[in-house]
């Protein structure tokens, strides 16, 4: 098992009275929380105070001395002292890349699009994955991305959606059944349960793509229309790539239907 910078493993064996074997576990709460240290220092300017660290931990200035020591024990160079704040100079977690101007503009305009349309979820994790970039660059390049050319931003705002996408999006992920109640166009209000396959962005509006245990078939939901969203605990797995295959199939075939129906028109 491949162990990340600043993971301690913590084995433990226990017996479960309904198991017969022994269960090797490990306790991963510290380490998680000083890999959220280490992206938190990645992401803020520094130098970042302790206090400023604490706020965004939810924990104490003391516990964030004790992590930082943990951390530079681990192999993190990071400057500083309490009272000063903290720069990380060295970030083991992160081997340098390499890429040229482009690939960085396409990176940064990229992630910067995620930020403007993904939920809330989804935005944090894009400017997370910008700050982690950052940290491996080579510090020559690193300047590309800080001042890069290219820029994303939407003025127009999608339809307020009352669902909680991250779920949504989880759900199909992990392959469960979800239950929606979903007014169409014309305001006409039902209860689908369906196989959640991809959610599509579109210019100002989410599209959920889901096979329809209702009409045995694959169906496009707006995501902006589904009223309440609820996981159940029935598994389509491992379904869902065939059948997201299948329904990608099906809209090119329509589409082409309608162009071609369209280009009739036009000619006679």
């Amino acid at each position: 098992m491949n162990i990340p910078f600043g993971v301690e493993i913590i084995y433990q064996t226990h017996a479960d009275k309904n198991c017969q074997y022994g269960v090797q576990r490990y306790d991963m709460a510290k380490n998680n929380r000083l890999l959220e240290l280490m992206q938190v220092i990645r992401t803020l300017p520094a130098p970042i105070t302790a206090a400023r660290l604490a706020q965004e931990l939810g924990t104490t200035t003391r516990t964030i001395y004790r992590y930082i020591d943990d951390l530079r024990a681990a192999g993190a160079v990071i400057d500083g002292a309490a009272g000063y704040g903290y720069s990380l100079v060295e970030d083991p977690a992160m081997p340098p890349m390499i890429f040229d101007t482009d690939e960085i503009e396409a990176l940064v305009l990229g992630l910067r699009e995620v930020q403007q349309i993904g939920d809330p979820v989804l935005a944090k994790a894009a400017a997370n994955v910008l700050s982690k970039v950052n940290a491996s660059l080579p510090a020559r390049t690193q300047t590309y991305l800080q001042n890069a050319v290219l820029h994303a931003k939407r003025f127009r705002p999608r339809p307020k959606i009352k669902i909680d996408v991250a779920a949504l999006r989880q759900a199909a992920r992990e392959e469960w059944v979800i239950e929606i109640a979903y007014a169409d166009a014309q305001g006409v209000a039902s209860i689908r349960h369906v196989q959640p396959l991809s959610i599509v962005f579109m210019d100002d509006k989410l599209i959920l793509l889901a096979f329809c245990l209702l009409r045995k078939d694959s169906r496009a939901f707006r995501v902006d229309r589904i009223e309440t969203l609820s996981v159940t605990d029935q598994s389509f797995r491992p379904k869902r790539v065939g059948l997201l295959r299948e329904a990608l199939a099906k809209i090119k075939r329509e589409t082409t239907e309608v162009i071609s129906s369209n280009s009739q028109l036009r000619v006679k």
